[in-house]
């Protein structure tokens, strides 16, 4: 599940410069790609493998206590790399160090893979699954349409619970034998940092020593004042993903993407869901465009009302067979509005870094809002803005985008730059997305975000749409329900933001992502071949249909007889 916080903070960063490259590592050219999902597999020569072994066998088994005086690192270490937490982030920088030879330890006090492997991306895919299966069984005129007939269709609630919950524990089970098989050191316990490359681990006296340190540390999630959280009746997507209860009418306290998601999965389960969205608009983080066809489909037609421009001043779980209470505020004039009584209430107002405990006061770095201050390369700024020695930041304890596989980018992004390769990640190209049913996904700006920057910075913006309607796959799946909307400058071709409604709309975004991260343009992306019928030829007919001015950048190259 992501985060409902919205995307435009997130833009900040803009880079320019190579998006790949190869490393000789043990006299094997290994890709160094980045890794989106942050949970692939990784395979690695035994030349590769050999050379990590070597790099080990040179460190010496220990090292003395920590020096007393914090201010100056040790001269010898325990790890080339300590990662402080075992989520998506810190798994993938571990598997890339690994494949750049780097001696590593990962510091985990909960369970390895966060928060997306154990509440959040994970088991809420598995909830979706079910929910996406149960509105086809449930749908008599999409089913009749294809000739088909079911009747009866229903589900056992805790067989569902049980499907979130072992798919959760078989990624958790598939990571954590992931980094002992490289060889990567599972440190158990709470991180805290002492000084300079020095760490202690849990209650102990342990003091583990790095040349460089990476936090972590992920997020939790965000409970505004005034909310009383039971776990029971007012809930986060920490129990949410439980499914210890369908409630038949529940209360979603925000509509971004965890709002969205959990309303498509309670609404195919059978609850009524009422959204509190305290800005003006459902959706406010995703493209304008996108976000008034998504209400059309995804709330519209569904059991679901909703409240805008208002606050959550006050939520009191039932108790004593009274109903979960929701006290009303307006937005703006804070004015009392409205009294709900509902069944369950939960709490999806996005999440906060989880950086606290970790020490930061011992080397004189300042949260902001909780938020670990980093430059565009994760380096931790010190409280006067200066970098701090071999320490960075990745993921959510950040904020520059709170998502898992940016976390993972992030953390490959700080290998690359540890073992001597300059490397700054391009934010613009990370996509995201939301698996409602249909899906959302984006990379980029958005059209008002976009047309900002052109009128600041002098250039035309121009935008190309295309329908699912007129794709022969997704009418095959009588799926025509979709638009595809591209955000690009006409006198360069280059492509400023691609925003999709539609069937499989997180797979499709990829094609997008990549040309941003590689530095595509649309005259010469134009030249693609799509395999047919394919959705993927809803994004060819997009850039097709774009009017650049520019002509190809490269020339054609010369036939190859086949």
């Amino acid at each position: 599940m992501q985060s409902s916080i919205s995307l435009s903070s997130s833009y900040a960063s803009t880079v320019s410069g190579p998006r790949h490259s190869f490393s000789l590592s043990g006299g094997s050219l290994v890709p160094s790609t980045l890794r989106f999902c942050g949970l692939r597999r990784q395979a690695f020569t035994s030349s590769s493998l050999n050379h990590h072994c070597r790099r080990r066998l040179q460190h010496s088994a220990a090292v003395t206590a920590a020096l007393s005086n914090n201010g100056t690192g040790p001269t010898l270490f325990d790890y080339d790399l300590l990662i402080i937490g075992a989520g998506v982030g810190g798994h993938g920088a571990a598997l890339h160090a690994v494949e750049k030879g780097l001696k590593t330890a990962i510091v985990e006090g909960d369970v390895v893979g966060g928060t997306c492997v154990n509440r959040g991306c994970v088991p809420s895919k598995a909830l979706l699954a079910v929910s996406g299966r149960m509105r086809e069984l449930r749908d008599d005129h999409h089913l009749k349409s294809l000739g088909l007939q079911v009747s009866g269709a229903g589900y056992d609630r805790q067989a569902v619970a049980d499907h979130a919950n072992n798919l959760a524990s078989k990624i958790r089970g598939n990571l954590t034998n992931s980094l002992k098989a490289l060889g990567v050191d599972i440190l158990t316990g709470f991180g805290t940092i002492l000084g300079p490359q020095k760490v202690k681990v849990g209650s102990s006296n342990k003091v583990v020593t790095a040349k460089d340190i990476i936090i972590a540390t992920g997020s939790v999630p965000f409970v505004p004042k005034g909310i009383e959280v039971d776990g029971k009746t007012v809930i986060t997507s920490d129990h949410a993903l439980k499914l210890e209860t369908v409630p038949d009418w529940v209360a979603i306290v925000g509509s971004g993407y965890i709002g969205l998601e959990f309303s498509d999965v309670y609404t195919a389960l059978g609850s009524e869901v009422t959204f509190i969205e305290a800005l003006d608009q459902l959706m406010p983080g995703f493209d304008p465009e996108i976000s008034k066809l998504a209400q059309r489909v995804l709330i519209n037609p569904r059991n679901i009302d909703y409240h805008t421009g208002v606050f959550a001043s006050k939520i009191t779980p039932a108790r004593d067979g009274k109903p979960v209470t929701i006290e009303l505020i307006d937005a703006k004039t804070k004015e009392q509005k409205d009294t709900l009584e509902v069944d369950a209430a939960l709490i999806a107002t996005g999440r906060a870094p989880f950086t606290q405990g970790l020490g930061l006061e011992n080397i004189d770095v300042v949260t902001q809002r909780g938020f670990v201050p980093v430059d565009e390369r994760m380096r931790v700024l010190d409280a006067n803005g200066n970098l701090v020695p071999h320490l960075y930041c990745i993921g959510d304890a950040n904020g520059k985008m709170m998502l898992a596989h940016a976390a993972s980018a992030q953390g490959i992004s700080v290998v690359e730059q540890v073992t001597g390769r300059d490397h700054v990640l391009n934010h613009l190209s990370i996509p995201a997305a939301c698996f409602t049913h249909p899906e959302i996904s984006m990379v980029g700006l958005t059209e008002p975000q976009a047309r900002e920057k052109g009128e600041k910075e002098g250039f035309e913006v121009s935008v190309a749409r295309t329908s699912f309607k007129a794709n022969t796959k997704a009418l095959a799946e009588n799926e025509g329900e979709g638009l595809a909307k591209l955000i690009y400058r006409p006198d360069t071709g280059e492509i400023l933001g691609v925003h999709i409604f539609g069937l499989h709309a997180a797979d499709l975004i990829h094609e997008a992502s990549n040309a941003i991260a590689l530095g595509t343009n649309i005259q010469d992306i134009k030249f693609a071949v799509h395999a047919h019928p394919t959705l993927s030829e809803v994004l060819d007919e997009l850039f097709k249909s774009a009017k650049v001015k520019a002509q190809a950048s490269a020339p054609v190259k010369e036939a190859v007889a086949v």
